[in-house]
């Protein structure tokens, strides 16, 4: 004889109150802004800088081909991070390439072939630009979440050991 189970397993409720709300804390349209801001600058980073990894020809090539391998993960990681927190405080980020698009603060990184020299001081001054946007926006992200400014000093720390670590080796 086989005996089937009649028991239904519970759904989670539609109404169910969101984590963050039970934490009391909620990202403001200003903070979940300024985090969108750094986010969109670094999946820009990430994608400019697998473009140099592709094109670069030149001295010391496999050094800077490795080290944009990097940088890419880095800001990859980094932006995964950035996102997942703008989530947990139930705001929406955007990776959209229009959106990334309009919304960065990196120049356009030139088509073609990217001298390795060239390519250093183009890619320098990408992860600077990402940490001035990170550190723009820091005190109004400190001043509403303390926990995000966390993120954005990690996210500084790294893009300008980058930067000084491309422009050591491979700099004029």
């Amino acid at each position: 004889m086989i005996f089937m189970s009649t028991t239904t397993t519970a759904r989670p409720s539609a109404t169910r109150t969101p984590a963050a709300f039970l934490s009391g804390f909620v990202a403001s349209p200003a903070l979940s802004g300024n985090l969108q801001l750094v986010l969109a600058d670094l999946i820009e980073l990430h994608l400019q800088g697998k473009q140099a990894h592709w094109n670069i020809v030149g001295a010391n090539f496999r050094d800077l081909h490795l080290l944009l391998d990097e940088i890419v993960d880095s800001a990859r990681e980094a932006g995964d991070t950035l996102a997942e927190r703008m989530r947990a405080l139930q705001a929406v980020p955007d990776g959209r390439s229009e959106i990334v698009t309009a919304m960065t603060s990196l120049p356009a990184l030139p088509a073609g072939t990217i001298d390795t020299v060239e390519a250093a001081h183009l890619i320098a001054q990408r992860l600077v630009a990402v940490a001035s946007r990170a550190r723009a926006v820091h005190d109004e992200v400190d001043s509403e979440d303390p926990t995000s400014a966390d993120l954005l000093h990690t996210i500084i720390e790294s893009v300008e050991k980058f930067a000084w670590l491309v422009l050591a080796e491979h700099g004029r």
